[in-house]
C-alpha cells in the first residue's frame, strides 16, 4: 500500500486542486455555489492527477526516461516497487473512476441544460484523460516533445478556473481568462523546475522538454517569465474589474513568487529544486486562496 500511496504522490494534489478552488471563489462571488458540482469536481480533479502520475510512472519506466541518475521522487515502476501490469490495472482504475465522477459532474451540473453543453463538456472530460495518459505514454508521447507546459496551462489553468466558473453559473466572462492563465502560468512554472531540475537525465534520454531544448540560463530566464506573466495577469484582472483593496489580497503572496525565482536562478546542485517546487505549488495555492477571498470580501 507504501508504494501505491507513493506513485499516487499526494504532494501533487493541491496544485491540481488550485484552478478548482479558484473557480468556485470566483462563482460564489458571483452568488452561485453547488455542494454536490464542488464535491464531485474534487474528485474528478483528484483522480485525474492520481491517473497521471500512475501513467507518468509507468510511461517514464517504459521507455527508459527514469534512470538511475534521477534525483526526482522515487518511482514505483522503475524501482520494481511495483509491476507493470499491476501499475497498468491502477491507470486503467483511475480512469474509470475520473469518467465515473466526471459523469456525474455534469449530470449535476446540466441536467437542465441542452444536450450539446453536456456533450461538450464530455468530450473535454476524454480529452482531460487522455492528455493525462498521454504525457508520456503513446508511440509519440507529448511531455518528451516539450509540449508539457502547454498542457498544463490548459488543464490547470484555463479548463480548471474556466470550466469550474462555468459548472456553477452556466456562464462565461473573458475577463476571467487573466486569473485562470495566472494559476496556469504558476503550474507551468512547477514542472518547469521539474525539469530544470532533470535537465541532464533528460538531455541523455532524449526528452526534449523546455529547460531541455533552452539549456539552463534560458530556462531561468523562461521560469521568470511565467512567473511574473501570472502576476501580472492578476494584477490586471484586479484594474479591470476595479477591484476594491481587499480584491488585491494576493498581492501579498508576490514576495514568496521572487523568492521561488531567486532561489531557481541561484541553486547549486539539482536536488535544491525538489524543494522550489513544493514551495511553488503551496504558493500558489495561497495565491489563489487569497484572490478567492478578495473577491468575496
Amino acid at each position: 500500500m507504501k508504494s501505491w500511496i507513493a506513485a499516487a504522490r499526494p504532494r501533487t494534489l493541491p496544485l491540481s486542486l488550485a484552478s478548482i478552488i479558484l473557480g468556485s471563489f470566483l462563482a460564489v462571488a458571483n452568488q452561485h455555489f453547488n455542494w454536490q458540482i464542488a464535491a464531485l469536481a474534487v474528485l474528478t480533479t483528484i483522480f485525474l492527477q492520481i491517473l497521471s502520475n500512475f501513467a507518468n510512472d509507468y510511461g517514464d519506466a517504459i521507455s527508459g526516461k527514469d534512470t538511475e541518475l534521477r534525483v526526482g521522487p522515487r518511482r514505483a515502476v522503475a524501482t520494481g516497487d511495483i509491476t507493470k501490469e499491476a501499475m497498468l490495472k491502477g491507470i486503467i482504475l483511475m480512469a474509470v473512476l475520473s469518467l465515473i465522477c466526471g459523469v456525474g459532474l455534469l449530470m449535476v451540473a446540466f441536467y437542465t441544460v441542452e444536450p450539446k453543453i453536456f456533450w461538450f463538456f464530455f468530450m473535454l472530460g476524454l480529452l482531460s484523460i487522455a492528455a493525462a495518459i498521454g504525457y508520456t505514454n503513446g508511440k509519440r508521447p507529448y511531455g518528451y516533445a516539450g509540449f508539457g507546459d502547454i498542457a498544463v496551462l490548459i488543464f490547470f489553468g484555463w479548463v480548471g478556473v474556466l470550466g469550474t466558473y462555468f459548472l456553477y453559473t452556466l456562464s462565461f466572462s473573458p475577463l476571467l481568462l487573466l486569473p485562470a492563465t495566472s494559476v496556469g502560468l504558476f503550474a507551468t512554472g512547477v514542472l518547469n523546475i521539474n525539469n530544470i531540475r532533470d535537465i541532464e537525465t533528460d538531455t541523455m534520454t532524449g526528452k526534449r522538454s523546455i529547460p531541455a531544448r533552452l539549456g539552463l540560463p534560458l530556462a531561468i530566464r523562461y521560469h521568470w517569465g511565467l512567473l511574473i506573466a501570472g502576476m501580472a495577469c492578476a494584477i490586471a484582472y484586479s484594474f479591470l474589474t476595479d477591484s476594491s483593496v481587499t480584491g488585491y489580497l494576493y498581492v501579498l503572496t508576490f514576495p514568496l513568487f521572487i523568492l521561488n525565482g531567486r532561489a531557481v536562478a541561484n541553486h547549486k546542485r539539482p536536488v535544491e529544486l525538489n524543494a522550489r517546487l513544493g514551495q511553488l505549488a503551496l504558493t500558489t495555492l495561497l495565491f489563489v486562496i487569497l484572490f478567492g477571498v478578495g473577491q468575496i470580501l
